[in-house]
């Protein structure tokens, strides 16, 4: 059975660490230790290794060049392998360094190409096939002390974050393709260890040739997400910035975008590490109260009660993003209905900017849904042109007024549309109370009236129509043929499903069905401890919610997850990311 990749880097991981080396001056620390936590580290060594304990002894390594304690900022590569064994290097290479294709493949061919690589032998393994034009002549002149003094006696020694223009050769030293090659040493990158980025022509066989010279000189092939997955266990990121990634890679729409930016650059990973903090903070003072009663001052319970409530209303605005989620996801559907000729077909024409429906004067025209694809504020939406809605014994246009009510009933937004130039009429006040009592959802369901062909009635007014009180929620004037109203039945639309609420920091985040539930879960636990303190329970029962829901934001933020889960998230995403 396949290893997943989450539980592969952890194993490559712990390997390194547990082993029983023989300390080596040829091989440096950077290669051997993981960006993890030492805590962390020491736990799972404990859990995996099947090595016996030892004690390595410390061996002092000889940078290249001394580096300043006081700056992050890496000018030269001072990692320096030297005689390392073949095996050693070999195996570091095929567990730990990754390269795979991060641009899309099977489209029109690109100008540009990128091949990523990422692990601790990523920069060795591209100075295997990488010569710069401005070392060309001299990498020549030491391919014989290369050949003489074994792998890692010639190295390729980048800047971090300075881009070299050269050649990729294969293993026979043939040129592959001409690249650019951006160096980004750890921890200055996005998984915190060395990623080289190899930018070739981008035709799928330019990459597929650079992407093999990769493999043949060390790299493994990358799992779907595990560039993501290495920022995440090297605590670059947290999970819902890593779901966030995800998302703006198959972003379709620019609020599918946005939102996924908001997670990205922390709106909701923010809000998840306060209410954690939070909940630990009061189960530390009550635990301490449990212990030391005598030797400190009672709780204030107006205070508790304060940050219960504050809480449960941070949550309670968290899941509020749930439903526009779906909304990214799946997009708005609005159906379009009424009488036969009232202008359904026009409006869905001049809204779509296109000839998707056939329109005439006869009526019935419209036997089957017609579909058409607009963007309001960022959104998808699919309308649909529904057949005119009326009592008729033609078998065909029966089908089709079925299709129509069916549509209707499933659609997030409906519009009925009515004629200016006959007004409400005994066959709209039908339509609507057929529609409604088909199925009691009809009305929780937004409906906008459209009052089409104005430009044949300019003085029309609602009151001439007997809209049955607050039926609909929006009344929008509308004519097909010049366009009128059309920005203000999109308005209408945008601020009855929500499309214009947005965070303070002018991007709106939004949860996922499983971060919904695990704030769910958290919602639940708060109120129990609501309950439990206005009916002045022991203290001691409240630590019990409190680490419940505890525990569910850690699920969120990845701080407590199972290894499944965690599989189960990352292969949802392409290779290369």
């Amino acid at each position: 059975m396949a290893i997943p990749p989450a539980l592969r880097l952890l194993m490559c991981h712990l390997s390194t660490l547990s082993r029983p080396l023989s300390p080596s001056p040829s091989i440096p620390a950077s290669l051997l230790l993981p960006y993890l936590p030492k805590s962390t580290l020491c736990r799972l060594c404990l859990l995996f290794s099947t090595y016996p304990k030892a004690t390595p002894k410390p061996t002092a390594l000889k940078p290249l060049a001394a580096a300043k304690a006081s700056t992050l900022i890496l000018k030269k590569d001072e990692r320096l392998l030297g005689s390392a064994t073949v095996a050693v290097a070999t195996q570091l290479a095929n567990t730990s360094t990754i390269a795979a294709i991060v641009t899309s493949l099977g489209g029109p061919p690109a100008a540009v190409g990128i091949v990523r690589l990422s692990g601790p032998l990523a920069v060795d393994i591209v100075g295997r096939i990488f010569q710069p034009a401005r070392g060309r002549k001299k990498k020549k002149e030491e391919e014989v002390g290369c050949q003489e003094g074994g792998l890692g006696s010639c190295l390729w020694r980048p800047t971090s974050h300075v881009v070299e223009y050269g050649v990729v050769c294969d293993a026979n030293g043939s040129v592959v393709d001409e690249v650019l090659v951006v160096p980004m040493l750890a921890p200055r990158s996005y998984t915190r260890e060395d990623v080289v980025e190899l930018q070739c022509h981008g035709s799928e066989v330019c990459l597929n040739r650079v992407l093999r010279a990769c493999l043949d000189a060390g790299a493994r092939l990358a799992e779907p997400g595990e560039f993501t997955l290495r920022a995440f266990l090297n605590g670059r990121i947290d999970l819902s910035q890593a779901e966030s990634v995800g998302n703006l890679v198959a972003a379709n729409s620019t609020a599918a975008a946005d939102a996924a930016l908001a997670g990205i650059q922390g709106g909701f990973s923010t809000v998840v590490k306060s209410l954690r903090k939070r909940c630990i903070e009061l189960v530390t003072d009550i635990e301490a109260r449990l212990d030391f009663e005598d030797e400190m001052p009672p709780l204030d319970l107006c205070l508790i009660q304060h940050e219960i409530h504050a809480m449960l209303e941070d949550v309670r605005m968290a899941l509020e993003t749930a439903n526009y989620d779906k909304l990214l996801q799946f997009g708005l559907q609005i159906a379009i209905v009424g009488r036969p000729n009232v202008g359904k077909s026009s409006l869905l024409n001049a809204w779509s900017k296109s000839e998707r429906a056939i329109v005439t004067e006869i009526a019935g025209t419209t036997r089957d849904v017609v579909e058409a694809n607009v963007t309001v504020q960022g959104i998808p939406v699919t309308l649909l042109d529904t057949a005119g809605i009326r009592e008729t014994d033609d078998i065909v246009e029966r089908i089709g007024v079925e299709r129509s009510e069916a549509v209707a009933l499933g659609a997030d937004v409906v519009i009925m549309t009515v004629s200016a130039i006959d007004g409400w009429t005994a066959d709209d006040s039908k339509l609507l109370n057929r529609l409604q009592s088909k199925v009691s959802s009809i009305s929780l369901t937004p409906m906008i009236l459209v009052i089409n062909k104005v430009d044949c009635v300019p003085s029309v007014k609602a009151e001439s129509f007997d809209t049955k009180g607050n039926t609909f929620d929006r009344i929008i004037y509308t004519c097909a043929i010049t366009g009128e109203g059309l920005k203000a039945l999109e308005m209408a639309v945008s601020e009855i499903v929500g499309f214009n609420w947005r965070s303070a920091g002018g991007r709106r985040y939004t949860v996922n069905q499983r971060q919904c539930e695990q704030l769910v879960r958290t919602q639940e636990a708060l109120l129990r401890l609501k309950s439990t303190v206005e009916e002045e329970l022991p203290i001691d029962f409240w630590t019990v919610d409190l680490r419940e829901a505890a525990l569910a934001l850690g699920q969120i933020s990845g701080e407590d997850i199972s290894e499944e889960v965690l599989s189960n998230i990352f292969s949802k995403f392409c290779i290369g990311k």
